[in-house]
């Protein structure tokens, strides 16, 4: 005779034979690999702009590239990635972001009472700020520069004119710490103007920047002499916002100024003329016809990938309206010219010989890929975008022994793409940051999930220790609502769903059944691919299984 915890545990089973999937249904991304060691086999290996590998391998281990070309072996302990019709690519470099950064909460927008001479951080200027302070590795923005091919970027600290010091983080990891490879990589500074106190204009913004620079060569100065002898000196006073200056003094950080228009690098130019600091220049979006000087001032430069969208009239525009024919399509030629100079301005900066990156501060993610066939139809070569994305970013940066090619002793970022990275209909499928697999099925799966007519029937299947069960999900339509039935041998009848959605490519349901008089309710979410779906099912009291279904052929 079954005593009342041996029957709860069979009915526990029940459940477990309706709902179970293989190990494999989880996600990817969320489970702790049992061993660091990849072989992506049999792919076209992009190892840098020129160079590739035809049905090549690539070995990961311990986080770096173990092994790149063909007829390698594959060791025994690593997870073979089949290839076929994949490409393998260096992960992308972001040169100035604000990925995974989270607003300082700090700010203080109170009056002052002296507003010609306001507190450092009520003035924007707070360069001893750590940009490592404010990394989150949860936030969404990661993901999604992830999902197309990004796994480094630089970033830095939101603010004023002077924000703070930059660092360059992986796009992976765990908490803060684990997303830092360098600290301490840049000056950031913006010509951002400050709210009702000084500076309060651009000029404003140059003369206050000049002024902090020299006071903090003095204070250095002093310092330095203090230090070599004391005896009959005041002590060297300590002001943490001259003392951020010292290493630019150096010439050990350069300073990245976010410039994004002509007069913009004009002015930073002119500035870093006559200080002589090292300086990138960063976000630069209308810089076609200042590309010579920055060539001549050998400035790095990160080009903006942002462009601007394209604005439909609207039919309350009264100036538009009253246009005569001829003047309106005279407005249209010079939108185009200015929108094709924006478009055309990488190829503009490779024509004079300007080395760039790009950075992705404004552009949505979801814009960038898009952005890039822009660039390269405006006179781009593919190449040159790749090495704009990789190896030109790697140097700027002084990374280049770390990243930037898929090549032998290399940290293993890597972006694997079904076609080429700049085909429109290529989608990227795995990506690689030091050495941690992500699995980026998002743009994919969406589009998958598009063409799928959820009605009909599905087989839900599972490998347990009792072996082998099936399960038959019915999904059909009532008006503009989707309904639905699960159905077993070991159910008396078919039982029907309280809920289900479909939204993008995932899929929840939920349902109750009861085995020997106790009600179990079972919560199903799912990403659909095609005519499969994998996920999660939730068990009153918290237990997730795994979940897996196929859609049966309509007859």
């Amino acid at each position: 005779m079954k005593t009342p915890f041996v029957a709860a545990r069979l009915s526990l089973a029940l459940v477990w034979l309706l709902v179970a999937g293989p190990l494999l249904a989880q996600e990817e991304r969320e489970l702790l690999p049992v061993t660091g060691t990849y072989a992506i086999t049999s792919v076209t290996i992009i190892q840098s702009p020129g160079r590739s590998v035809d049905k090549g391998t690539v070995i990961v281990k311990d986080g770096l590239i173990k092994a790149v070309g063909k007829n390698i072996p594959v060791p025994p302990e690593a997870i073979v990635l089949k290839g076929d019709s994949l490409y393998v690519y260096a992960g992308f470099i972001d040169g100035l972001s604000h990925v995974g950064v989270n607003r300082p909460n700090n700010e203080n927008r109170d009056r002052v009472k002296d507003p010609g001479n306001p507190p450092p951080d009520r003035a924007g200027i707070a360069p001893q700020t750590d940009v490592r302070n404010f990394l989150n590795p949860t936030d969404k923005g990661v993901e999604e520069l992830r999902a197309v091919g990004f796994t480094t970027a630089h970033v830095v600290p939101h603010g004023g004119m002077l924000p703070g010091t930059g660092a360059l983080v992986w796009l992976g990891g765990r908490s803060a710490d684990d997303m830092v490879l360098q600290s301490q990589t840049s000056f950031f500074s913006t010509l951002a103007t400050a709210d009702r106190v000084y500076p309060v204009t651009v000029i404003g913004v140059i003369a206050k920047w000049r002024e902090l620079y020299h006071q903090a060569a003095q204070a250095k100065a002093y310092a330095t002499t203090y230090a070599a002898a004391r005896n009959g000196l005041k002590p060297a006073s300590t002001d943490r916002v001259l003392e951020a200056f010292y290493p630019v003094i150096d010439r050990k950080m350069p300073v990245l100024f976010q410039a994004e228009k002509a007069l913009d690098v004009h002015r930073v130019l002119d500035l870093q003329k006559g200080l002589g600091f090292p300086l990138v220049v960063a976000e630069v979006k209308e810089g076609w016809d200042v590309a010579p000087k920055l060539k001549a001032a050998s400035a790095k430069v990160f080009l903006s990938l942002q462009l601007p969208e394209e604005k439909k009239e609207e039919k309350k525009d009264e100036p538009l309206k009253s246009m005569t024919a001829q003047e309106k399509e005279a407005l249209d030629k010079r939108k185009a010219e200015f929108a094709a100079k924006y478009t055309g301005q990488a190829a503009v900066f490779q024509k004079a010989g300007v080395p760039f990156g790009f950075s992705a501060l404004q552009v949505k993610a979801g814009d960038i890929r898009g952005n890039l066939r822009k660039m390269i139809k405006a006179g781009l070569t593919e190449d040159q975008a790749l090495a704009a994305l990789t190896t030109t970013p790697a140097q700027l940066l002084g990374v280049s022994d770390l990243l930037g090619s898929v090549d032998a002793g290399k940290v293993a970022n890597l972006v694997v793409t079904r076609k080429p990275y700049f085909d429109e209909k290529s989608v990227v499928h795995y990506v690689f940051v030091n050495g941690i697999l992500y699995k980026m099925d998002l743009g994919a799966a969406k589009k998958e999930a598009a063409k799928v007519a959820l009605e009909g029937e599905w087989t839900v299947t599972s490998e347990t220790p009792q072996g082998k069960s099936e399960a038959l999900l019915t999904i059909k339509k009532e008006g503009t609502q989707l309904a639905g039935t699960v159905s077993a041998d070991f159910l008396p009848q078919p039982v029907t769903l309280d809920t289900i959605t479909f939204e993008g490519n995932v899929l929840k349901f939920s349902f109750v059944m009861n085995q020997d008089g106790r009600s179990i309710k079972v919560e199903v979410e799912a990403k659909v691919e095609g005519s499969t779906f994998k996920g999660e099912a939730t068990l009153d009291g918290g237990d997730k299984l795994p979940v897996q279904g196929q859609q049966k052929p309509k007859p």
